[in-house]
């Protein structure tokens, strides 16, 4: 029982918990910071509806990973006079954009300091490097007067062969989980990991193949699409090491494969392929990365890394 003055003696107290400090305290809201330069994606390919319905898709998983990230699309094809900017366009607007804001924050009496460093970060939508393509890129930054940094392209990395587990997953050529007991009849148990870009793609390709292999306990080899024979000789090897049942996995977000290449290749290969790996949010993760690397900010944290 209590007393009115409080509590009997010898009961439990009910305090309030002390607040949470060191590594279990709860994390700062992640937001990018203030003044950061735009993330610019870069897309190759011949502009359409759908490449731009990806390449949003793949800048909102950024900026839902950065909330307050200021990200646009620039086409290396694209038309000015279209919905698909061009990517040199793209970055003469970042750099008046920043311009403007500085001299509206001088006109308002605010103390601020004159913009340094770059006014864009350019990120290749590309998971391997293709040499025809970035020279693109590269050029486009030099022609804006190299107020933009590029950053690599996106593989090789741990998540891209995560993301084509899935896409071999989603097509029944491999099964989701080796954990789970069950098999699928259709499982490939030889991939071919396609790219274009030359030997350097493949070379490239082939690191994150090693990845893919040990996910799926299956050998992986990269070919080249852009290569006359790379294909078939690949799939000629894998059946002269004993397997039977081959499929085709593009190392390919999308916008860089030509129309009809994939579906050759297979029908090359004698085998089934997955789809490219699109808009799988390990490539918006994956963009968000190399800007920040490029920043030198972590996107757990938001600020800058000392």
């Amino acid at each position: 029982m209590s007393s009115p003055t409080g509590p009997t003696p010898g009961l439990p107290v009910r305090m309030p918990r002390p607040r949470q400090s060191g590594r279990h305290r709860r994390p700062e809201p992640v937001v990018a910071p203030e003044g950061a330069p735009a993330l610019v994606l870069a897309v190759p390919g011949v502009p359409s509806a759908a490449i731009r319905s990806l390449a949003e898709e793949v800048v909102s998983i950024a900026r839902s990973e950065l909330p307050g990230l200021e990200a646009v699309i620039g086409y290396l094809d694209g038309d000015d006079a279209t919905e698909y900017p061009t990517l040199g366009a793209v970055l003469a607007r970042a750099t008046a954009l920043r311009t403007e804001r500085y001299e509206l924050a001088v006109a308002a009496g605010r103390e601020v300091t004159a913009p340094e460093g770059p006014a864009a970060v350019v990120v290749p939508l590309l998971a391997g490097p293709d040499s025809a393509l970035l020279r693109q890129i590269r050029q486009a930054v030099m022609d804006s007067g190299n107020t933009a940094e590029l950053t690599d392209v996106l593989g090789p990395h741990p998540l891209l062969a995560e993301a084509l587990h899935v896409r071999l997953s989603e097509a029944g050529l491999a099964r989701a989980d080796r954990a789970r007991l069950f098999t699928v009849a259709t499982a490939a148990d030889g991939i071919i990991l396609a790219t274009v870009g030359g030997e350097e793609a493949v070379q490239a390709a082939g690191i994150t193949g090693m990845l893919l292999a040990a996910r799926l306990a299956v050998p992986v080899m990269a070919a080249a699409l852009d290569q006359e024979g790379s294909i078939a000789a690949i799939a000629e090897q894998l059946r002269g090491a004993g397997a039977e049942q081959l499929a085709l996995a593009p190392y390919l977000i999308g916008p860089e494969l030509a129309e009809g290449l994939l579906d050759a290749a297979a029908k090359e290969a004698g085998c089934a392929t997955a789809e490219a790996l699109g808009a799988y949010p390990a490539i918006g993760k994956l963009v968000l990365s190399q800007y920040a690397s490029a920043l030198g900010i972590s996107p757990q944290q938001g600020s800058p890394v000392h």
